[in-house]
């Protein structure tokens, strides 16, 4: 193995090592901040091993440039990598929250609340007075890989609304609605005491 590490294809293994351990490093941190403490701690061990054996590798190998943009090289895509899988696997819940100017229950607010219900999601509606006149205010709790359908739909229904998304953290005793389902009476779940 060490006459491998030491040829020229060395930089390469080093490279992909790198690549390996930070993007297990970043979801192992997205894992543990949302929560998932064994997952982390699964991810956590083999993402030491893969890094003890690149740091290693690259130590024995520090007369090599090559060798050494391979192990820099690698951290750098290591971190894109890990971002863009992270994008991907969506983990967790956010609220959408949604501000239509108009009268509380007005055309934009309505059409939207109507929309997201066909769709399957759970939709709370409220009331609010903003700076200028009054206001109609839609809650919507989702999974993050469904946030883009929702802003979507709100979007289709109002582009002047004011949005924001928000990461919930933990969620009680409310319902939240899957969009695998699509009979009302089967698509809401109650949400776990950690989500």
């Amino acid at each position: 193995m060490d006459a491998l590490l030491s040829a020229p294809i060395g930089a390469l293994i080093i490279f992909a090592l790198r690549v390996t351990d930070v993007s297990m490093s970043m979801m192992r941190m997205i894992l543990a901040v949302r929560g998932h403490r064994g997952r982390a701690a699964l991810i956590g061990f083999f993402e030491v091993l893969v890094w003890l054996f690149a740091v290693g590798s690259a130590l024995k190998h520090l007369d090599s440039p090559f060798h050494l943009i391979g192990y820099a090289a690698g951290f750098a895509m290591g971190n894109y990598i890990g971002v863009t899988l992270e994008a991907r696997v969506a983990l967790g819940v956010n609220v959408v929250r949604a501000v239509f100017r108009g009268t509380p229950y007005g055309n934009g607010g309505t059409v939207a609340a109507e929309r997201l219900r066909e769709s399957g999601f759970a939709v709370t509606e409220m009331p609010g007075r903003g700076r200028e006149s009054e206001v109609a205010i839609l809650d919507v709790v989702v999974r993050r890989k469904n946030v883009p359908d929702v802003l979507n739909i709100v979007e289709q229904a109002d582009p002047t609304a004011f949005v924001t998304v928000e990461e919930v953290r933990t969620a009680r005793n409310g319902y939240m609605s899957p969009t695998r389902y699509t009979n009302p009476a089967n698509r809401k779940i109650p949400f776990l005491t950690r989500v």
